[in-house]
């Protein structure tokens, strides 16, 4: 399946500095184009490209003060289904910064205990997940974790992967995090999901089901949004100005939640 994705982020940059994007498709692709562009005040800098863990490329720059506009854009198909290590699924059972899994073992255990087959599992915490929280943009901070999603019962799609994230980790599932284009998301953005270690392979699960699973585009995977976050400003100082995605693919196909899919 064709996709085409793109992303424009626009950063009023106040001081130098040391910026890191991860807007690319992952290394599990081989797009048939792509171009990853930056300027500041229209003078163009290039940047330096990081290898990351489970294929995730990032850009890294070195940005002087001004406007500065990243542009993005591919356009891929199939890719490589993602694989793991024996140490891969070690982290990532673990408790993490914003899957907080150790907490919520006696909600995991009291909401699921009795559910033995991974795949009804799965189902089931997309299930829970999706009628227990309300989707509501600007609802969380930056530094809410899964405890706190919970608590408020509300939240966005990366509150809602590490609530899936940390109730499959409770329950001794490997589960982890991965940022995504979404072409068929409304309104349109980056994207967060979760995967889970099902049957010898990593299985999205979007308890938002705002998008269907098959079309989605791997950016970048880790434990959770600290490892995946679009832009991660290492020093200096940097405010947002404009953010633009885009994703789209050839068709839409019809999502099952009970149904395993696997991202590339």
């Amino acid at each position: 399946m064709r996709r085409d994705v793109t992303s424009k982020i626009v950063l009023d940059v106040t001081g130098q500095a040391d910026l890191v994007f991860a807007v690319a498709v992952s290394s599990h692709y081989a797009p048939s184009t792509e171009e990853f562009t930056a300027s500041i005040d229209g003078r163009r800098i290039d940047p330096s490209v990081v290898d990351d863990a489970h294929g995730t490329r990032l850009h890294r720059l070195s940005a002087s003060p001004g406007r500065l506009e990243v542009r993005y854009r591919a356009t891929v198909d199939e890719g490589e289904v993602a694989t793991a290590t024996e140490t891969d699924l070690l982290v990532y059972t673990r408790p993490s910064r914003y899957a907080e899994s150790d907490r919520l073992l006696p909600t995991a255990v009291a909401e699921f205990a009795g559910i033995t087959d991974p795949v009804d599992l799965l189902a089931a915490v997309s299930s829970w997940v999706g009628t227990e929280l309300a989707y509501v943009p600007g609802s969380s901070l930056p530094t809410d974790g899964a405890v706190r999603t919970l608590l408020d019962r509300r939240g966005v799609c990366r509150d809602y992967a590490h609530l899936c994230v940390a109730l499959l980790r409770a329950l001794n599932v490997p589960a982890r995090l991965a940022a995504v284009y979404a072409p068929g998301l409304h309104p349109m953005d980056f994207h967060a999901v979760a995967e889970a270690w099902v049957d010898g392979a990593w299985r999205v699960v979007d308890a938002t089901t705002l998008a269907p699973r098959q079309t989605l585009v791997r950016i970048a995977t880790g434990r959770d949004a600290a490892d995946t976050a679009f832009l991660t400003i290492v020093s200096g100082f940097a405010n947002l100005v404009e953010m633009e995605v885009t994703a789209t693919a050839e068709s839409l196909p019809l999502d099952d939640i009970t149904r395993l899919v696997q991202l590339a």
